[in-house]
């Protein structure tokens, strides 16, 4: 299997869906650069994974604008993950390896080796593809740093799709 050309799937589903072709976000300017000040051994950390997962018992993200995002439990099963996400080419690979897209395992061993202090409770994870770029900065963002908040976390790693 090669490479998943992303973009184009993209823009073809998209159009699929009926919407007008996506645009990409580009920043105006790089953000600002703050330097990490205790060891990550110290640290708790957070994950947002925008592969669309979720724990089996949960509502499925749907595709349209779908700015929501679900907890998942740092101490999930492996097997009871799933995925939901409007680019459909990637959901077999992250289904036989969840660990592709949503690093549970790994960031568990992390913790449990003490190179990371330890993982926040709750990890999160979003829909990728979300079409207004506005929803995703006034609504999804400040509900995932809300709940980052509210977990303490120290650095955020982010795992995107």
């Amino acid at each position: 299997m090669g490479p998943v050309e992303y973009i184009k799937a993209t823009v073809e589903r998209y159009a699929r869906l009926g919407h007008d072709p996506y645009r990409y976000f580009h920043a105006g300017k790089a953000p600002p650069w703050a330097a990490f000040r205790k060891p990550l051994s110290d640290s708790r950390i957070g994950v947002v994974a925008t592969a669309g997962a979720y724990v089996k018992g949960q509502v499925a993200f749907h595709h349209k604008d779908d700015t929501s995002f679900r907890r998942i439990p740092k101490t999930a099963p492996l097997e009871d993950l799933r995925f939901s996400h409007v680019t459909e080419h990637y959901l077999g690979a992250a289904r036989r390896d969840p660990n592709s897209v949503f690093p549970l395992e790994p960031l568990r061993r992390l913790e449990r080796e003490g190179l990371i202090g330890a993982l926040a409770e709750d990890l999160l994870s979003c829909m990728g593809g979300i079409y207004s770029q506005r929803r995703a900065r006034d609504e999804l963002a400040p509900a995932l740093a809300g709940r980052f908040a509210r977990q303490e976390v120290d650095a955020v790693l982010l795992v995107p799709m």
